[in-house]
């Protein structure tokens, strides 16, 4: 499992090194007080990170070389706020952190116009929204909106949504005596940000596995072969094979 050499941003992504969480640890207790060498060495280190989460924004048309900077930006602003008192891996934090700069830099400098005639039946939906809901104990349907301004259905559906601002997921939606309840504990499908951080923690913690352990479970769990026919490929014992094996695992379960 090798980056192939990609530049970015002028950096050899092929050359990145890979901290592990004792190192960060290090480095953020050292970039606390003070030392730049190790905030640098800290930033340098989680460049394959940033290199992870834009992947997801790979397809908004905004050039990769932008996405990475704007990606690293977020980095040291994760860096910078972390709280090392927690009870949290440092990747756990920065993820979000990265993520939320993306999404702000992406929606600052949005192409998409909404045009004139859009945004005035919009705002014109809006009144009449609050005119229908007046007399309602409901807010009116999108069928009952479009029937008293005399349009479409669907343009009035289109027109509200052109003027939302988009809701971030870390959005705090409700509190009650300190315990916040945020947009992202509603998402419950397999595509939300905490299945994705979980998914980008497993690879992080593959990364640190040994050449010989990344083969071991690259053909017992992708290939499917057995320990015997794993043994006999890569000329070591089935006994060798199983102890790596469980060696691997555990330090992934230990990681993730």
């Amino acid at each position: 499992m090798q980056y192939n050499k990609v530049e970015i941003s002028g950096v050899n992504t092929s050359k990145l090194k890979l901290l592990t969480e004792d190192e960060k640890t290090d480095l953020l207790k050292k970039a606390r007080s003070g030392d730049k060498k190790a905030r640098d060495e800290l930033i340098e280190g989680n460049l394959r990170l940033v290199l992870s989460v834009i992947q997801k924004f790979m397809n908004r048309g905004a050039p990769p070389d932008d996405l990475f900077q704007v990606g690293v930006v977020g980095l040291i602003k994760a860096i910078d706020n972390f709280d090392l008192s927690l009870d949290v891996r440092f990747s756990t934090y920065a993820v979000p952190m990265i993520s939320g700069e993306l999404r702000r830099y992406l929606r600052d400098n949005n192409s998409i116009r909404v045009s004139r005639s859009t945004r005035d039946l919009a705002y014109r939906a809006m009144q009449v929204k609050e005119s229908l809901s007046a007399g309602k104990d409901r807010e009116p349907t999108a069928e009952e909106i479009a029937k008293a301004l005399g349009v479409p259905k669907s343009e009035v559906v289109f027109a509200l949504e052109s003027i939302s601002e988009p809701i971030s997921i870390y959005e705090p939606v409700y509190s009650n005596s300190g315990d916040v309840l945020y947009m992202l504990d509603q998402l419950g499908d397999s595509s939300s940000d905490e299945s994705w951080i979980d998914e980008l923690m497993l690879r992080e913690a593959i990364m640190m596995l040994s050449d010989r352990e990344k083969n071991i479970l690259y053909l017992r769990f992708y290939q499917g072969k057995t320990q015997v026919e794993v043994a006999q490929e890569i000329g070591i014992s089935q006994a060798q094979v199983s102890r790596l094996e469980k060696s691997a695992l555990t330090r992934i379960k230990s990681k993730v």
